[in-house]
């Protein structure tokens, strides 16, 4: 059996919103694709700006790397994407799955967002299962891994795997499902699809939230520490059980911070709402009267 091949990572975190975004490259060639960027966003001051972004394309440079694919493994309830950002500053297309536009339809509306197309127009590709991409002389699969939310895939390059919300390191974990379209017996079967990866994939996660007992951040597992060690959903745990335990934890969390803000821009991939006819920019805030 010949051995697999070899993806290079790279992975910076945002501490604002425990995120990390990765750049993988072939190391062949130096392309590359960035995964899961974050637009900086203060909500005290409803301040956007670009550091972090910018900070991806200074990687890119330094490292002699060229831009090939931004890609979201989902859309994002807990940060603001700088997909669009960037898709702007570079002309790289901006890539997710296809079960995006089952989230546009229950957020645009929410958010009386009549810019925004149902169809996912605001991305430049929509993927499904089993799509590829060529990242130089490696390529990039597409795995349907949805149950956090509709849109969720995996991006497997080479040995990797860009998981997003579907996995967490060991010690934490695994996504919620209480999310319109999420479905705790959905994620399982996903992470069984992940599960039965080779067992020296690395599985790249798309947050760290420090658990008890760790002092150090960290985003890469493998499928044979993963099988091992999830704390929810190592070898052993039944389906009924995973189900069971993810639904009674769902019910006791708040939503995220940045949930409004995050999910009005990340429908429009990541741009801002249109400005109003003075040319001013804003986020809207629904309320719910009790």
């Amino acid at each position: 059996m010949s051995a697999m091949q070899h993806a290079d990572v790279e992975t910076l975190f945002d501490p604002a919103t425990n995120t990390a975004t990765h750049i993988v490259s072939d190391p062949a060639t130096g392309m590359a694709a960035i995964i899961d960027p974050v637009l900086d966003y203060e909500p005290k001051g409803a301040v956007v700006s670009h550091g972090s972004a910018r900070q991806l394309l200074d990687r890119l440079d330094q490292r002699g790397l060229t831009l090939q694919w931004l890609l979201e493994t989902h859309v994002h309830a807990d940060h603001l994407s700088a997909g669009d950002w960037l898709r702007r500053q570079t002309g790289v297309p901006l890539v997710i799955g296809a079960g995006v536009t089952r989230v546009i339809s229950v957020f645009a509306p929410m958010f009386g967002a009549d810019d925004v197309s149902l169809a996912g127009a605001a991305f430049d590709r929509l993927v499904h299962d089993g799509d590829t991409l060529p990242l130089g002389d490696l390529t990039i699969t597409v795995m349907d891994t949805h149950g956090h939310t509709p849109a969720c895939v995996t991006y497997l390059v080479a040995d990797a795997a860009f998981v997003g919300d579907t996995l967490f390191m060991p010690d934490y974990g695994t996504a919620r499902c209480d999310f319109p379209g999420g479905d705790a017996a959905v994620l399982h079967a996903s992470i069984q699809r992940l599960l039965g990866l080779p067992p020296q994939t690395r599985l790249f996660t798309g947050h760290d939230y420090l658990p008890a007992g760790r002092t150090t951040y960290a985003f890469e597992s493998s499928v044979a520490a993963q099988r091992a060690g999830n704390v929810h959903v190592h070898d052993g745990i039944s389906a009924a059980d995973f189900i069971a335990m993810r639904t009674d934890r769902d019910k006791t969390l708040a939503p995220p911070t940045l949930i409004l803000p995050a999910l009005q821009v990340n429908i429009r991939a990541g741009a801002l709402p249109p400005p109003d006819p003075q040319g001013r920019l804003f986020l809207k805030l629904p309320l719910t009267v009790l």
